[in-house]
Parts: C-alpha cells; sequence; structure tokens
C-alpha cells in the first residue's frame, strides 16, 4: 500500500496542469428559446480554445449546428450542455437552430 501513495500522488499532480489548462478556456453562454438565439452573435478570442454553454430554455427541441465548423448539438426543451472548440482563425462562422431554420440563425465571430 505504501508504494501505491507516490504513485497517486504523482497521478494527482500530473493532472493540475490540465486543470489549469481548462480553467484558461473562455466560455460563452447561449440560450436557445423556441427559434430566437440569445445572443445571436458571439464574439470570441481567435486562436484560442473556447466553449460555449448552450440552454435550451424553449418549449420545443433546439439544434445547435454549424456546418464551417463541423458541430452540432440536440437539446430537448430544458436541457443544457456545451460545445467546445479548437481554435479559430479570425473570421465569421455561421451556426443555425435546424429545428427553427428560418429565425434560428446566429455567428461565431472570431477576433
Amino acid at each position: 500500500m505504501k508504494t501505491l501513495r507516490p504513485m497517486l500522488a504523482a497521478l494527482c499532480l500530473s493532472a493540475l496542469p490540465l486543470a489549469a489548462v481548462a480553467d484558461d478556456m473562455p466560455v460563452f453562454k447561449l440560450e436557445m428559446k423556441d427559434g430566437a438565439l440569445n445572443p445571436a452573435r458571439l464574439i470570441v478570442p481567435a486562436g484560442k480554445k473556447f466553449k460555449i454553454e448552450v440552454k435550451n430554455v424553449g418549449k420545443t427541441p433546439a439544434e445547435f449546428e454549424s456546418t464551417p465548423l463541423r458541430k452540432e448539438k440536440v437539446l430537448g426543451p430544458g436541457a443544457e450542455s456545451f460545445l467546445v472548440f479548437q481554435p479559430l482563425a479570425p473570421g465569421e462562422y455561421k451556426f443555425f437552430d435546424e429545428f427553427h431554420m428560418k429565425t434560428g440563425q446566429g455567428v461565431i465571430v472570431a477576433k
């Protein structure tokens, strides 16, 4: 048992840098409500990994989808989840709610 303790301590210490990296990742919030996106325009840092926390506050299903970013997430009413994005080049990247195509249009702007 005594030989296991140093190994466990080393394992715990090696995980600390990963936790620190995760804490540095910017987080953006997006609410989806029956075809409305709030905000419909997300400004993120270019060249940096980031996370979007998505919450469906509506009464119908919602789907965050971005063809250029190859991301999608389906959420039932009241559900929440997140998506992690690798660093983006500066530019604009469209996303939409596939269940509400006429009104659920948004853009991620990497600056």
